[in-house]
C-alpha cells in the first residue's frame, strides 16, 4: 500500500470491509507484480524533486545582453574604474545592454495541470527484459507524475488511449484527496486495440483550455507515453499548433521500448514533442528522470 501512496492514516479511516477489499485488490495479479516497480519510480521521482533548483544559474553557454548585475562580465565592470566612463555604464545598464554571462539551467515552469497520455494498445502488453511490460513501465511512470503534480499542488489528468474510439479520462484535482479506488482504476484499465494519438492529445489540449478559461492557469504539461510512432493529419497538426501556442503548454514524449528497427528520430513524435526521450531498458526507472526535474 505504501508503494501505491496509501498512507497509514488513510487506511485507519477506512471501514474494515473496504480495507480488506483494497488489500485483496492490491495483492492480486498485475498490481502485485507492479508494486516494486512503482515504488522504485516514486523514490526516483522524490530524489529528482530534491535535486531540482528553480531559477538555477546553470551551465555557462556564452555572452548575452541585459541588466543583471550578478552576471556582468569582468571587462564591463572594469569600466567602473574609469570615472569618465561611469555614465556610459549607467546608460547601458538602464537600456539593458550590458554584456552578461549567458547561462542555461533547469527550472520548473509549469503551473497548469499535468496530463499523462498513456498508450494501452495491444503492443503495450508485450514484455521486455525482466518480464516488465511496456504497460507496467508506463503506468508506473504516470503514477510518479501523479505524485509530482500532487507535490506541486497541480491537477493531474490520466488519459488512457488506444484506437481513435478508445479513450478513458481520469481527473484528479490538486485541491482534494484522490480516492484510492479511482487511482487503482486508472492503473488497472487496459483498452487494447490499435494506436491513435490525435484523440488523446486533442482531449488533453481541451482539458488544459478548460482549466485556463476557468482558473486562468496556463503552461500545463502533457506527457505522451507510447511505443508507436503514429501518423497525424496536416489539418490536425495546424489546430494542435494553434492551441499549443495560445495556451503555452509543453508536450514531453516518451517512446517506450520501440519495436526492432523503429526509431523516434525523424518521426511524428519528434516533430510534435518539445522534448522526446527513448526508453529501451524497462527495468531502469531513470530513463525518464529528467521529466521530474522540469515538470
Amino acid at each position: 500500500m505504501r508503494a501505491w501512496g496509501v498512507g497509514a492514516g488513510e487506511r485507519e479511516r477506512m471501514p474494515f470491509a473496504e480495507r480488506a477489499r483494497l488489500a485483496e485488490r492490491l495483492r492480486g495479479g498485475r498490481l502485485a507484480r507492479w508494486a516494486e516497480l512503482i515504488g522504485r519510480f516514486r523514490q526516483m521521482a522524490a530524489g529528482e524533486r530534491a535535486r531540482k533548483v528553480e531559477n538555477a544559474t546553470g551551465e555557462l553557454v556564452g555572452v548575452t545582453l541585459g541588466d543583471d548585475l550578478s552576471r556582468v562580465i569582468p571587462s564591463e565592470l572594469a569600466v567602473l574604474g574609469v570615472p569618465e566612463l561611469r555614465a556610459v555604464f549607467a546608460a547601458r545598464y538602464a537600456a539593458g545592454e550590458l554584456m552578461l554571462y549567458d547561462t542555461r539551467g533547469e527550472q520548473s515552469t509549469g503551473r497548469g495541470a499535468v496530463v499523462a497520455c498513456v498508450d494501452t494498445s495491444h503492443s503495450m502488453y508485450a514484455e521486455g527484459p525482466g518480464g516488465i511490460t511496456r504497460e507496467a513501465w508506463s503506468k508506473a511512470c504516470a503514477l510518479a507524475l501523479f505524485d509530482q503534480a500532487r507535490h506541486a499542488g497541480r491537477d493531474f489528468v490520466g488519459i488512457l488511449f488506444s484506437g481513435s474510439d478508445k479513450v478513458r479520462v481520469f481527473r484528479f484535482p490538486g485541491d482534494r484527496p484522490a480516492p484510492v479506488t479511482d487511482v487503482l482504476d486508472f492503473a488497472e484499465t487496459f483498452l487494447g486495440g490499435g494506436t491513435d494519438v490525435q484523440r488523446p492529445l486533442g482531449t488533453a489540449a481541451r482539458l488544459l483550455e478548460e482549466e485556463f478559461n476557468d482558473t486562468a492557469r496556463g503552461r500545463g504539461d502533457i506527457v505522451l507515453i507510447t511505443d508507436d510512432a503514429c501518423e497525424v493529419t496536416e489539418r490536425w497538426t495546424r489546430a494542435w499548433n494553434d492551441v499549443k501556442h495560445r495556451l503555452g503548454f509543453r508536450l514531453f514524449g516518451v517512446a517506450v521500448a520501440l519495436p526492432p528497427h523503429a526509431t523516434a528520430s525523424g518521426s511524428v513524435l519528434e516533430s510534435l514533442c518539445d522534448n522526446l526521450r527513448t526508453v529501451d531498458d524497462l527495468a531502469d526507472v531513470h530513463g525518464a528522470a529528467d521529466l521530474f526535474r522540469v515538470i
